[in-house]
Order: C-alpha cells, then structure tokens, then sequence
C-alpha cells in the first residue's frame, strides 16, 4: 500500500446554524438550561474521537459572536442559502484538504459524539459508500404516526431505499400501529449525514427533485439522481428542537439529564 493510499482521511465536520428558522427565530441562540443551543450541539459534536476540525457555519454575526465566546471556529455564510447541505458545501470549499464531511444538525443538542463516529465508520472502510446517515428502530406510535419524525427503509446491504413522513413501511396485517411495531422493524431516520468530498458537491450541484419538494427531506434528492445513502443503524437516540414546543421538551430533556449526571457523580464520591 502506497503512502497516499495509507493516509488517514482528513474529517471536517459542520454544524449550519441559521438564524432565521421559520418555527422558532433565533434557534441556535435558544437557551437550554443557562447555554445556548448551539454550544450544546457543538460541546456534543466535540466529543467524537474522528473528527479532525468542527467548524460552525453562520448567517448573522450574533450568533457568530456567541460561538466565538465559547471557543468555536466559525464561518460567515449568506443568509440567503437555500439548505444546510448548501452551507456545508460552501464550508468545505474553503478546506480543500478535507477528504470526508459531516453535516450536524445544529438544532440537535443532545447529539452523541459515538453517534457520529458511528456515522463516519462505514467510508473508513467501504471505498464504494460516499454517503452516510444514521436511523434508530422506533418504539412508540407516536413516533411512528408523527410527520416531523421522518422514516427510512433499506435493503439487505443498509443501502436507503426511501425516506419518508409517512409510517413506511405499511404493514398491511397489522390491525393498528401498535401491532404494526411489533410484526415489523420501523425506523426512524437521524438527520446527520456524512459525505466523500466529491459527493457532497455533486449532491449539492444538482436541482432539487419532485419527491423532495413534496416529501420535504432534501436526501431524496440523492436517492432520485442514483446516489447511494448507507445506514448505519443506531442505539443512541437524539432529538431535535424545530419549535417551541420542542425547545420547552429540549429544557425538560436537558434538566433530567442534569440530575441524573449530578446522581451519578455523587455516588462515586461516596
């Protein structure tokens, strides 16, 4: 094996955080039990043992100037860019040297850095997978009839066959949804994604798609163009705050966890 064949990729990963979200204006500013949102996504985020530079991808220099005061590097992007996926590209343009991307949710505070790590094994050691995600077996019918909870079905390989809002896959010999789970596997689709360089750019380059203007999930876009999506099947769960409603369950969320961290210290101290 030659030198450059034997070289560690270089991983950049990229939290987008735009300041005008339609749901909940000023989202990564949001604050989540005395930190901003988006401090807990990339203190998260920084915990992956993979990831060689976490960058966060801006819109307004408030939230610029916030990240900056917890020590994150940042990035000044157009307000006017149409998707993550696109600010992401603009990034990783400006870093030639990075070989594999990830995109991280900045709206999702409780990401886990394993959870990431996980996502970027499968292009350390299959040359042939240029795109990843992650997806979580669900065990509620509330997650499972929830439209902002998109689901995803694979095949044989974990290869994505199609992502949906919709319960998919329809289990026709189940009398409700709650059989539904048991006769079936049902997944739900965690929107973190990594990317190959090239992959990330030809995806970004191409128009989007009529299953994903109807679906509203940008991966279909992939998925209709013959780009192949690997899924790498979790056990961590995570969640992301789009209104708020979700904000006041992400406090709730964050303040059992506290207590729960604050528990467990106490009693290895006794």
């Amino acid at each position: 094996m030659s030198a450059a064949e034997n070289k560690s990729p270089y991983i950049l990963g990229v939290i987008p955080a735009r300041f005008a979200s339609t749901r909940l204006m000023g989202k990564p500013l949001a604050n989540i039990g005395g930190k901003p949102m988006i401090q807990h996504t990339f203190e998260c985020a920084s915990k992956s043992k993979l990831i060689n530079k976490i960058i966060i991808a801006v819109d307004d220099d408030k939230v610029a100037d916030v990240c900056k005061s917890f020590g994150a590097a940042v990035m000044m992007t157009p307000r006017d860019v149409q998707t993550g996926s696109d600010r992401i590209a603009l990034v990783a343009k400006e870093f030639p040297r990075a070989d594999i991307i990830v995109n991280i949710q900045g709206d999702e505070p409780f990401i886990k850095g394993m959870m990431i790590d996980q996502a970027i094994e499968p292009l350390l050691f299959d040359h042939n997978v240029n795109v990843s995600t992650l997806a979580r077996k669900i065990t509620s019918v509330e997650e499972l009839t929830s439209p902002s909870i998109p689901k995803v079905v694979f095949d044989y390989e974990n290869f994505a066959l199609y992502f949906s809002r919709a319960a998919i896959p329809y289990v026709r010999d189940a009398k409700d949804e709650t059989e539904a789970l048991e006769l079936a596997e049902i997944y739900k689709h965690i929107g973190l994604y990594v990317y190959r360089r090239e992959a990330l750019f030809r995806f970004t380059s191409l128009e989007q798609t009529d299953l994903e203007q109807w679906e509203k999930l940008e991966q279909l876009r992939m998925l209709e163009h013959g780009i192949k999506i690997k899924v790498v099947v979790t056990e961590y769960d995570t969640f992301s705050v789009d209104t708020p409603d979700d904000l006041k369950l992400a406090r709730r969320i964050y303040s059992k966890l506290k207590k729960k961290k604050l528990k467990n210290e106490n009693t290895k101290k006794s």
